[in-house]
């Protein structure tokens, strides 16, 4: 595959080219030369931009994907960093799976208004308590795991 200009980078990966100048100014990527106006990219950087948008989805900073990428166009990828990353996501996934199946049952439930029933106010409550970030088990399962953090923790197994 021959050089393509910066429309055509932007074109096959669907970012910006103002993103893609920004890139080469924090140095996560780098032209190889200009026809007229328009840098000029091998077309390896179609595999690096990949991983940099895998990394942005991942919820990495810029600066964390740069620190994973050699200027040789290689990724120096540290497994543990990446498995840290990992259990965030699992945490964060836990999380939101707890407050879907909450609205869920609010949107779902018989009461005539979600306050009004006693399970979408136990969530209501542990999200005010900042325990509304583990994955749901009963109703949400929110409330049994939080149950058996707090035993684990303290001894204590009232949520009020």
């Amino acid at each position: 595959m021959k050089d393509m200009d910066i429309a055509e980078v932007s074109r096959r990966t669907g970012v910006p080219a103002s993103t893609l100048r920004y890139y080469e100014e924090k140095g996560l990527i780098t032209s190889i030369g200009r026809r007229g106006l328009r840098r000029l990219f091998d077309p390896a950087v179609l595999e690096r931009l990949a991983l940099i948008m895998l990394g942005r989805a991942g919820g990495f900073a810029l600066d964390e994907i740069s620190a994973m990428l050699r200027p040789d166009g290689l990724p120096k990828m540290d497994r543990g960093r990446l498995d840290a990353k990992a259990d965030e996501l699992d945490h964060t996934i836990q999380r939101l799976t707890a407050i879907r199946e909450a609205l869920r049952h609010a949107a779902r439930c018989p009461a005539a208004r979600p306050m009004e029933c006693p399970t979408f106010r136990r969530a209501v409550r542990l999200a005010g308590a900042g325990r509304f970030e583990v994955a749901p088990v009963g109703p949400f399962k929110a409330e049994a795991v939080s149950i058996t953090r707090r035993k684990r923790e303290t001894g204590d197994v009232h949520l009020e």
